[in-house]
């Protein structure tokens, strides 16, 4: 893997690309620390020591933690993330965008404009809820300095912070596009790579100076033992397929004849990916998001406070687990189409072998894939636990660094992104990185 490495930085195209996407991922780190106008950030880093991400602790992930440090890169990729989400939910609603999917390339660039312009008017949301949040002091709650991080807190002030955490995400998904376009391409997801695998120094560091074991490494190095086990399971479950024969008959046209083609429909064991965990903690943080800013003393307000603030409660993790189960068949239903595939399949002459094409081949896909979705929605519900079992044994779940989603991405972006050089050195005759 290193020589296969070696010989990509050794082709000059290929290593201009390499160094661009590095620049670029060196200018997103250091957006990531540069503070929104009108932030006391000497308040900001006082409170940031003191606290945990609390609420906001997805979008501090997805952010590289430059969410609770207010700069102007606070909302990170999370608004591109939420709108590519929501346009891929209407396709399937709105006959609209469904007929612009399947016009193929001008479709997609649609689709993409949409996109865009659905992220800005996130951002804008996003960055007013946040910046209401920390002008109240409920961003940094104990805090005793929470109420001085927006020191002005006029208008136009106001408005200048959420214009500029608006176009810091517009900087971002330009900075995405340029590595998808004159990088190694898939842009956004490497973004988000880097947000998750910056703070993985920091977490372990913080590991080991609040650990008792032999100062603190025998947590550090039980955690790292941890973290392998689970990139492991990761990376196997992540390339785990099932492969479904199917068999193009042949067609005379003319004197020529066509089709006759072996190949095979690959579905995934983890058809959902990351999305039904992100669905999950985004739907379990509104409720003691509800209750923060309402600041309710009712019955129902301590309820929550008791059962669904703190990641190590029973009931929490139920709920969760439940929750990313529930939004792994969801998505997977949304997301495939087997009548779609199976009238597809009938069009262009192929049929799965012992299955009659049409309406069982239809009924068998659906089968195989409910099958091989429970596996696949049950490992995600385990892996996304592992950061409140994290808590509970190591009193770390802010710190740990292998948990869930974070682990999620950055094995999965880096399988793509290995896999992308690997056929760009491949087209040079290079032995790629998996021999």
């Amino acid at each position: 893997m290193l020589s296969a490495f070696a010989r990509a930085f050794q082709t000059p195209d290929l290593r201009k690309k390499l160094l661009f996407t590095l620049g670029i991922m060196v200018l997103f780190r250091l957006g990531a620390h540069i503070p929104v106008p009108g932030v006391n950030f000497v308040a900001v880093n006082q409170c940031y020591k003191q606290t945990t991400s609390g609420l906001f602790g997805l979008v501090n992930l997805f952010s590289g933690g430059a969410l609770l440090q207010l700069t102007i890169f606070a909302l990170g990729i999370m608004p591109y993330i939420t709108a590519s989400i929501i346009l891929q939910l209407l396709t399937v609603v709105i006959p609209r965008l469904e007929a612009l999917k399947k016009e193929g390339q001008a479709g997609t660039a649609k689709i993409t404009q949409y996109t865009r312009y659905l992220t800005i008017a996130l951002a804008v949301l996003q960055g007013t809820g946040i910046v209401a949040t920390a002008s109240s002091g409920a961003l940094f709650p104990g805090c005793p300095l929470a109420n001085q991080i927006v020191p002005d807190q006029s208008v136009f002030r106001i408005a200048v912070m959420v214009i500029t955490m608006a176009a810091g995400t517009t900087v971002i998904m330009w900075l995405g596009e340029l590595i998808t376009d004159r990088g190694i391409g898939n842009g956004m997801s490497i973004l988000i790579f880097t947000s998750i695998a910056a703070g993985f120094p920091g977490s372990m560091w913080a590991i080991k100076q609040s650990g008792k074991l032999f100062g603190g490494w025998g947590e550090f190095f039980s955690v790292i033992a941890v973290g392998i086990v689970v990139v492991v399971l990761v990376i196997f479950v992540e390339q785990a397929q099932r492969r479904i024969p199917v068999q193009y008959a042949k067609r005379m046209i003319g004197r020529r004849a066509f089709g006759g083609t072996s190949t095979y429909i690959p579905l995934k064991v983890n058809q959902a990916g990351v999305i039904p965990v992100i669905f999950a903690s985004s739907l379990l943080y509104i409720p003691a998001l509800v209750v923060q800013l309402t600041n309710s003393q009712a019955g129902w307000a301590t309820w929550i406070r008791t059962n669904f603030v703190k990641g190590d409660h029973p009931i929490y993790m139920v709920t969760y687990f439940v929750l990313i189960v529930f939004f792994a068949f969801f998505y997977v239903a949304i997301s495939f189409n087997p009548e779609e595939v199976a009238d597809n399949m009938k069009k262009y002459g192929g049929f799965i072998p012992g299955i009659r094409a049409g309406r069982p081949t239809a009924e068998y896909l659906n089968y195989v894939l409910t099958r091989i979705t429970w596996p696949g929605a049950l490992y995600l519900g385990l892996i996304a636990l592992i950061p409140m079992i994290a808590l509970v044994a190591f009193g770390q779940q802010t710190n740990f660094p292998f948990g869930g989603t974070s682990v999620l991405i950055v094995v999965g972006v880096g399988l793509e992104t290995v896999k992308q050089i690997e056929s760009q050195l491949q087209q040079r005759n290079y032995e790629g990185f998996l021999r």
